[in-house]
């Protein structure tokens, strides 16, 4: 049976809930609603089990904050014996126009702490990635805040919507794998 190891990157903590660095965390939440499966909290990370069209998916959402993430993905890659191309790792990103989503078969970090982390420790760049698009309406100095702040009331109208297009687009990853998503999808 083919496994795949989907990832939402985010930090725990009601401090950073429903900030726009945790919609990776938002999207790991609906997918695994809409698949009817729960978190559990283990080692490094909250995890849920869950079947798309007879595929095991293990859906993460790593304990280990942002910057830690790759200690959680490698453990559960090696726990499962899931191959890298098997991998999607979802998170914000700064450079992808707010609601939109990029998929990408291998990449840097982009500045992106979580991706720098998962790099160092899979000691690879090359995994996929759905890079969720938050925009960039900030000043220079004030990236860190904006990244970590909240919603817009804008943006929270829109969000559901975007979020449901996310977990269709990893559903579609599930059955079709990464180059006819990014087709689709990018």
């Amino acid at each position: 049976m083919n496994k795949f190891l989907l990832v939402g990157l985010g930090n725990p903590g009601e401090k950073y809930q429903d900030t726009r660095h945790n919609i990776g965390f938002k999207i790991a939440d609906a997918l695994c609603a809409q698949y009817k499966s729960d978190f559990n909290s283990e080692r490094y990370a909250e995890i849920a089990s869950l079947k798309i069209k007879g595929r095991q998916v293990f859906l993460l959402k790593p304990t280990t904050f942002m910057n830690l993430s790759g200690k959680a993905v490698r453990y559960y890659m090696l726990l499962h014996s899931i191959k890298i191309e098997n991998v999607l790792i979802v998170s914000d990103d700064l450079h992808v126009p707010f609601g939109k989503i990029k998929f990408k078969r291998k990449g840097s970090h982009g500045g992106h702490n979580g991706h720098r982390d998962i790099i160092e420790k899979l000691k690879t760049s090359l995994y996929p990635r759905m890079k969720f698009g938050i925009g960039s309406n900030f000043k220079a100095s004030e990236q860190s805040r904006y990244v970590l702040g909240h919603w817009l009331d804008e943006e929270e109208r829109l969000l559901a919507d975007f979020i449901k297009a996310a977990v269709d687009a990893i559903t579609n990853f599930c059955i079709l794998g990464i180059d006819k998503t990014m087709s689709e999808f990018n």
